[in-house]
């Protein structure tokens, strides 16, 4: 379990209110029936409508119905809460030296996306580390704006240009300015959408080499934001921006407005790369690590 303050598993298990009960509660009642070609059938629906996904949903269910020891109600949940924690695997984690290290966060306009860098500014804050952010999100002035506050808010420094500028230059700029100030984490908000003239996927990957070569030594991570509440249609986003810059962690925003949490099974399945935090709240704090073992227990139990 997660090492998070005390009563984060509580805020935890309230955020996934919706999704517990799309399918914690309605599996209570399942398993009150025959475990017979019925039962698996109401089992892989519930599955489905959580977000699993199809074709997952219908692999787990076949991996219950040939497990032997799989026989009775409380066996079965065992058994699914086991075979869910496999397909989760092992959480995301960032790697922070050497410094300055650099945080390329990723997602569509609307994800969440600036607000978890706020958050994310907000843990590394509290963990004594200098942080600095870049707001490479330059077609949007709001986009701007909204960082600098964040930036306030947490007491991050905010490398600008004006709004219609080059991304790439603002975060040449920014990777100089962390290292002359002597930064431990570099955050950068990038576009979510361009222009039509503009490849948004090619300037992330332009936007990636500016770093490589200002920046050599360090490590760079991309995690993409992605809202939990958008299902497979977020999934085929995530697609897209894993072939384009190779995602390194997965961060699930808007947890606790989505009864399509089964998504984070999905992610993790399809993309191969590992959820890194889940967001659980509007507060500073509910921006948590993800711990697959209490993400399972908070979804089963009803």
């Amino acid at each position: 379990m997660s090492s998070e303050s005390p009563g984060w598993f509580t805020r935890l298990r309230s955020s996934l209110g919706r999704t517990r009960d799309a399918i914690a509660s309605r599996l209570d009642a399942l398993l009150q029936e025959p475990l017979d070609d019925a039962f698996f059938e109401g089992l892989e629906e519930i599955l489905i409508q959580a977000d699993v996904g199809p074709a997952l949903s219908a692999e787990i269910t076949e991996r219950l119905r040939r497990d032997p020891g799989a026989r009775t109600a409380e066996a079965i949940r065992t058994a699914l809460g086991t075979i869910l924690r496999d397909l989760l695997g092992a959480p995301g984690s960032l790697r922070l030296d050497p410094a300055p290290a650099v945080v390329l966060v990723l997602g569509v306009n609307g994800s969440g996306k600036t607000t978890t860098i706020g958050k994310l500014a907000f843990r590394m804050r509290q963990e004594g580390r200098r942080v600095m952010l870049a707001a490479a999100d330059t077609f949007r002035a709001a986009a701007i704006e909204q960082l600098e506050l964040w930036g306030e808010r947490v007491g991050a420094p905010v490398v600008r240009h004006k709004a219609g500028s080059d991304p790439s230059a603002v975060v040449f700029d920014a990777a100089a300015a962390a290292q002359a100030r002597g930064a431990d984490v570099l955050i950068v908000d990038t576009a979510g959408r361009l222009h039509t003239k503009v490849n948004l996927m090619e300037e992330l990957r332009k936007m990636d080499r500016v770093l490589a070569r200002a920046l050599p030594d360090s490590p760079v991570q991309r995690l993409l934001v992605l809202d939990a509440g958008t299902g497979q249609n977020g999934l085929a986003q995530a697609r897209r921006f894993h072939e384009a810059v190779g995602l390194t962690g997965v961060v699930l925003a808007k947890l606790d407005g989505t009864a399509k949490g089964g998504i984070a099974v999905a992610v993790v399945r399809d993309l191969g790369v590992p959820i890194a935090f889940v967001g659980i709240g509007e507060g500073l704090e509910d921006l948590v690590p993800f711990d697959p073992a209490a993400f399972v227990a908070a979804l089963l139990t009803p």
